[in-house]
């Protein structure tokens, strides 16, 4: 008797465990399904909804939900390793810009060489930060910045004439997007064999210039020879489809260099009906083309006295570089002489709107600024 009520005993038991190890399961399984849709409720959640349920507290600086807190922590960081960004950024400008000085210095500029350069113990601040899609090789990445530096840069100045000037660069601001492209990347630590670094377009650069020990006004002409000499150094060094490389791990980096892919020929044939700049008679157009606004790679046209629908049938080449972001770019100005001369409108091609091998005939309309298009008013064609 005591054997059946110990089998009967037991067997309630293991029916009671069975049934309650089915229940946990039950259970466990409604809470997974729970979990899920929980889940699958916050993926639906806005940044707005997610502030309201979690406080800032409870989340690292370097976890946030929107990109101005994300800039604050990459900020934060940049300005703890910026003496050491500092020192070689310094020495990259330094070998990298000196030999392009050669290249773009004035007529009245017999050498121009940096005899200190430090970017200072301000660091840059990052406003805006995009990865951008690329293939398997590389990763590229562009941040909008700012810079009002207070930099010790110092350069010394031979002049044809003579004259040595140390001129001192001061009162830098800086706006513009920098651009990173990692590649190739690599299997080693730390994942890539190079960083590409430019500017992505032509970025916004104020400084001012001051001859250390004399004023600027003794040389006539001087302080804009030196002006657009580092302006057409910084356009030619630093500005895509231009790049810097910087080996991290060691190996061969040839194919990362700036190389020609091609080239473009222009005709350029007429204008029409363009909007009159004197007061007296009418305009004296001519046209500047270009794709990288450079001295030696721009090209003009000759000017047609009093015409508002001149016609000039001239030819030109252009070197292509890069053809998903380079542009050709047509202004059209009124010659006045001795006088600077006046825009009177601009148009812009984009290369990639092109077919290799194939002409394309176009009438563009010329607005008054590339870059603002705010004016709307007629200005005329260009083709």
């Amino acid at each position: 008797m005591a054997f059946l009520f110990g089998a009967f005993l037991g067997l309630m038991v293991g029916v009671a465990v069975v049934m309650a190890f089915a229940r946990l399961e039950n259970t466990r399984a409604e809470q997974r399904r729970e979990l899920a849709a929980i889940i699958a409720s916050f993926s639906k959640l806005t940044v707005q909804d997610l502030r309201k349920l979690i406080p800032p507290e409870f989340y690292p600086s370097w976890v946030s939900f929107t990109q101005k807190q994300k800039l604050k922590w990459l900020n934060q960081e940049l300005v703890k390793i910026w003496p050491f960004v500092n020192e070689a950024a310094s020495e990259l400008i330094k070998t990298s810009v000196e030999p392009v000085f050669e290249q773009y210095k004035s007529f009245i500029l017999a050498s121009l060489h940096f005899s200190k350069l430090t970017l200072g113990t301000v660091a840059p601040q990052f406003t805006g930060v995009e990865i951008l899609e690329s293939d398997d090789s590389a990763i590229t990445m562009e941040l909008e910045l700012q810079w009002d530096g207070n930099p010790n840069i110092v350069l010394d100045i031979q002049t044809t004439l003579g004259i040595s000037l140390p001129v001192q660069v001061k009162n830098i601001g800086f706006t513009g997007v920098l651009r990173l492209v990692f590649k190739p990347l690599v299997s080693e630590f730390p994942c890539f064999g190079a960083v590409c670094c430019s500017l992505r377009e032509k970025s916004k650069v104020e400084f001012t210039l001051k001859v250390i020990g004399g004023e600027m006004t003794a040389i006539p002409g001087i302080s804009d020879a030196i002006e657009g000499t580092i302006r057409d150094t910084i356009e030619d060094t630093l500005t895509w489809p231009n790049r810097v490389i910087v080996p991290i791990v060691p190996g061969d980096y040839s194919d990362l260099e700036l190389k020609p892919v091609g080239v473009l020929e222009v005709k350029l044939v007429e204008a029409r009906e363009l909007k009159n700049k004197d007061l007296v008679g009418k305009s004296d157009p001519f046209a500047v083309l270009y794709i990288r606004p450079l001295r030696e790679k721009t090209k003009k046209s000759k000017t047609i006295n009093n015409d508002l629908n001149p016609i000039w049938n001239e030819h030109y080449e252009f070197v292509v570089e890069d053809i998903s972001t380079q542009h050709l770019t047509i202004k059209i100005y009124d010659d006045e002489g001795l006088q600077s001369s006046e825009i009177i409108g601009c148009a812009r091609v984009d290369l990639a709107d092109l077919l290799p091998g194939k002409v394309k005939d176009l009438w563009l309309d010329l607005v008054k600024d590339l870059e603002i298009e705010r004016d709307k008013k007629p200005r005329g064609q260009v083709s």
